[in-house]
Order: C-alpha cells, then structure tokens, then sequence
C-alpha cells in the first residue's frame, strides 16, 4: 500500500518549468529564423509613386516576371521555379476556388517587354482573376 501511494504522490509533482523554457527558446529561434528563410525571385522593379494597398486577411498571390520574360508563382512547392502558362492558369484557377476573394499582383522586371506582363495579365483574367495589381518600389530621392 505505501508503495501505491508515494507513486501517485510522485505523479503529481512533475515539474513542468523546463518544458516551458524550451518552449519559449523554441519560438523565440523561429521568430528570428522565419524572416530569414524567404525566397524570391531577383526581380528589378521599376520605381513609380504608389499607394500602398489595404490589408487583407490572407496574403496575396505574387506572380513574377524576370527580364527574360520568365514567369513565377510565389505558391506551391517550389516558388523559384518557372512555370509555364497552363500550369500558371490552371494553380490560380485552383486558388480562387479555394479562396475566391485572394489579392493576385504581378512583380515585372524593368527590363521585360510590356507585352509580356499584359499577356500575363490577360492569363490572369482568363483564370478567373478581376483584379490585377503591379508591384513597384517608391522613387529613389
């Protein structure tokens, strides 16, 4: 009997201190790494005054166009990875079923050919997109 009883005595004095020690060094690593860890695209944007758009509750689609005219989307697997057109249409198509109210913007390169970014756009809008947004940087001074 006495053994029964200091083994339920010892489970109910574990001290739960360290774990919440790890815990916190754990999120604190993941707060400072998470910044870190973004991929993207080198794309030179062109420099125009902009207003800057309103926050949504989930973040918008990127899809980048570099100066060779190659064409990215920021979801997925793999987002430095070009993707051709159909595959282009048919990942937002899936999205704005998913999400039908979801930001999508394009990032052009200054060096890319108009008619490359507005035959992007009209992908865009054949996938379902109304609205298209243009990434750019405010003007140097």
């Amino acid at each position: 009997m006495i053994h029964r009883h200091s083994r339920q005595r010892l489970m109910a004095e574990i001290n739960v201190v360290p774990y919440i020690d790890v815990m916190l060094v754990l999120l604190i690593i993941f707060m400072i790494t998470a910044p870190l860890i973004t991929q993207g695209v080198k794309i030179d944007l062109p420099q125009t005054p902009s207003e800057v758009l309103p926050p949504s509750q989930h973040e918008p689609v990127i899809v980048s166009v570099n100066a060779a005219g190659e064409t990215y989307i920021d979801y997925g697997d793999q987002p430095d990875q070009v993707v051709d057109e159909q595959v282009l249409v048919t990942r937002v198509a899936g999205l704005l079923k998913y999400r039908p109210s979801i930001q999508v913007l394009i990032k052009g390169d200054r060096e890319v050919p108009y008619g490359r970014v507005v035959a992007v756009m009209g992908l865009l809008q054949g996938a379902g997109v109304d609205s298209v947004g243009l990434i750019t940087e405010p003007p140097e001074r």
